[in-house]
């Protein structure tokens, strides 16, 4: 894709939970009896300092993709790792986030008794010198009450309203999702009319997009 050819970039990639000391897990390869078998085509058990290889690569060709006036939204999860805490500075720490936005969800399941059930996720804001939302839009604040979408068959959806608010907030025409999954953001673009690019690994989960971007009326489909 060529330099500075989409204006926003919404995602939220594999969290690499299955490496993982204590995140509710029932086991190395089970998520939940909700999810058994995690992701279709990535094991998301990734040894860590390659998942940071990996996501600083991504981020970086991000980087490369938005004009001087673009933003990249990236939602991740911080958590504790071996008496450490994961807050995803490793990734980061190598772009220029300008503000941090906690998701916070209605609720979530927890198989461990060590620890509360986990309540929110954090969405990075990663931006550009020139980039600013439109009027009014920063009233939104930063900590967004946000139920969870518990009518997806992915196993890690966010709910709809997390891209909707981003991409309601800015006057980009385009918007890519490096990690489309269900095809989340490109629904959110399309009831804004932008326009939208989506890159997905699994098959199962482009004809779920394509499937719920059918159902719009107004798109023509993930590749």
């Amino acid at each position: 894709m060529p330099d500075a050819c989409v204006d926003l970039i919404v995602t939220s990639p594999p969290y690499n939970l299955r490496n993982s000391t204590g995140s509710g897990m029932i086991n190395s390869t089970e998520w939940s009896p909700l999810n058994e078998h995690g992701y279709a085509d990535h094991d998301d058990k990734m040894q860590y300092d390659d998942y940071v290889e990996w996501q600083v690569s991504v981020l970086t060709e991000c980087m490369r993709l938005i004009p001087d006036d673009g933003a990249i939204f990236y939602n991740h999860k911080w958590r504790v790792q071996g008496g450490l805490i994961q807050d995803r500075y490793d990734i980061v720490k190598h772009f220029p986030v300008r503000q941090i936005i906690i998701w916070q969800r209605a609720g979530g399941f927890n198989f461990n008794d060590h620890y509360f059930v986990p309540t929110y996720e954090v969405i990075y804001m990663i931006a550009k010198p020139k980039f600013r939302l439109l009027p009014k839009a920063n009233a939104l604040g930063d900590v967004w009450r946000i139920p969870q979408d518990f009518d997806n068959d992915h196993p890690a959806p966010f709910p709809i309203e997390v891209p909707s608010r981003i991409i309601q907030s800015v006057s980009a025409k385009t918007v890519l999702d490096p990690f489309v999954g269900s095809g989340t953001t490109a629904v959110a673009a399309r009831m804004h009319g932008r326009d939208y690019i989506g890159i997905e690994l699994s098959q199962e989960y482009v004809d779920m997009a394509n499937a719920r971007l059918a159902a719009t009326g107004t798109a023509v489909g993930l590749f």
